[in-house]
Parts: structure tokens; sequence; C-alpha cells
């Protein structure tokens, strides 16, 4: 006779693997949480740390509307790209994958340089050549290169280069709903438009939440980036203090802190809100 099959945890009858999460106290953020008061005492007792602190902190406000807005027109046209991929036409199918492959296969900080000195500069001379005859009416005027700021030409670059990933997000999320559901959809008579909104949405989004929040926590850091263009930003206003006072070793030590601080907090924001979808979707 077999002997019944034994699991991890070391039970008969069960061969599932180990349920970590919910099971472990969360050490490590006790340890990070003590480490953050530790550190904000530092820098509350210390004059220096308090400059440094004040002077990085101006650049927070920079740091959120760029990853807000870029993260917001990353999803709309990522989710604009993927119903492209999954749609019936052959020529949508090709132009999406042709965006992804392409865009997936450039480095954000080239891409960055890209946008800002080589793909706005064209813009704006398509973007005249096109309003020439409103331009002759007297209607507008020319637009030049230097009218786009360089906050602008950042937050379009962060958008095309994080649109092409969560596309394959959404993609892979919508398709991982069972097509029953959409044929079982279609024939209670609701348009694909209702299909797609009312009923594999839904479903896909449980899915999909856990990497689209990962590529929020990477485009807040990847908004360092931008910092390169000078834009006000927190690693910029360190990169000045820094430049200016050679504290390098306070300064960047603050700006990791504050980046921690950000990042740390909307991980646990994004998943206490996968958690309350998943208790949602059990109901």
């Amino acid at each position: 006779m077999n002997s019944p099959p034994v699991s991890c945890s070391g039970e008969p009858g069960r061969t599932g693997a180990l349920r970590i999460e919910g099971a472990d106290f969360p050490w490590w953020l006790a340890v990070t949480a003590t480490g953050a008061v530790v550190v904000a005492a530092i820098i509350a007792a210390s004059g220096t740390y308090q400059q440094v602190f004040a002077i990085v902190t101006k650049g927070i406000g920079v740091t959120v509307f760029v990853s807000l807005v870029a993260y917001a027109l990353a999803c709309a046209i990522g989710l604009l790209v993927a119903l492209m991929a999954l749609s019936g036409s052959l020529i949508l199918r090709q132009a999406a994958r042709f965006y992804v492959e392409i865009i997936r296969g450039i480095p954000i900080l080239v891409l960055l340089f890209w946008i800002a000195f080589a793909g706005v500069p064209v813009l704006v001379i398509a973007l005249n050549w096109v309003a020439a005859p409103l331009r002759g009416a007297g209607l507008v005027d020319d637009l030049m290169v230097r009218d786009v700021s360089l906050l602008s030409r950042a937050v379009l670059a962060l958008t095309i280069g994080y649109s092409a990933f969560i596309a394959e997000i959404f993609r892979a999320g919508i398709q991982s709903v069972d097509p029953g559901q959409t044929d079982a959809a279609r024939s209670l008579g609701l348009t694909r438009l209702q299909c797609f909104r009312l009923v594999i949405f839904p479903q896909a989004i449980r899915i999909i939440l856990p990497p689209l929040g990962n590529d929020f926590v990477a485009m807040v850091k990847d908004s360092s980036l931008v910092s390169v263009l000078g834009v006000a930003d927190i690693t910029q206003m360190g990169k000045l203090y820094a430049a200016g006072t050679f504290r390098f070793f306070e300064t960047y030590s603050i700006v990791a802190y504050v980046y921690l601080l950000l990042t740390l907090g909307l991980s646990l924001a994004l998943r206490g809100l996968e958690h309350r979808l998943r208790k949602k979707g059990r109901r």
C-alpha cells in the first residue's frame, strides 16, 4: 500500500505548497520601521541632516507629479495597445507587437534622452507643418522647441517607456480569463464593450493588480532619471546640494531614505488593496 502524500508542512494528505503569505509575522516590516525611526531621530538631532532633508524634500512634489501623470498615461496607452494585440485585425495585432518590442528594447535612460532632444523637436516640426494654414491665417503662432518644458518631455518619455511593459501585463491578464466567460456574456446579449467592461476586466484586474503595482513602484524609482534633464525632483535637489557642499554621504543617504519611505509606503498600500480585492473575489 502506498503511503499518503506528505506536504512540505509534514501533514499527510496535503500536496499543496507552503502557505507562507499571511502565516508569518512581518518581521521585515518591523525591522524596516525601526530603522526608519532611528534615521528620523538622527535627522532630527543633526543640523546638517535637517538641512539636507529640507532641501531634498522640496523635490517630492515633482517626483510624485511625474510618477502619477506618467503612470496614468502609460496605463491608458498600455490598455489600448493590449486591446490592439488581442483584436481580430492582423494589422492592429502586428502594430501592437511592433510597438511593444521596439519600446521594450530601448533602455529608459536612452529613451529619455531621445524623446527630450530628438523626438520632441521632430514632433514640433511636424505640428508646425500641419498647422501651417492656421499660422498663415494668423490664428496660431509657431511652436518652438523651447516651449515644450523639460518636465513635459520627461513625462512623455516615461509614459512611452512604461506603456509597452504595461501593455503586456494587460494582455496577459485579459487572456487569463476563461474564454467561456466571454461566450456566456455574449449569449446574454451584451455587446463586446459591455462584455469587456462588466465581465472580463473585473476578473482580469485581480490578476493584473500585483504586477501593475510593481511597475508603479518602479516608476517612482525611475522618475529619478528625469534629473538628467535638470528637472527639480528629489534626485536633482540632492545632486545640486551635494555639488555645492561636497556632503555626498549625507545627501545621498537622505535621498535614498526619502525614496524608501515613498516606495515602501506605496508597496504596503498596494498590498492592502490587493488583499481587499482577493477577499472580495472569494465572497
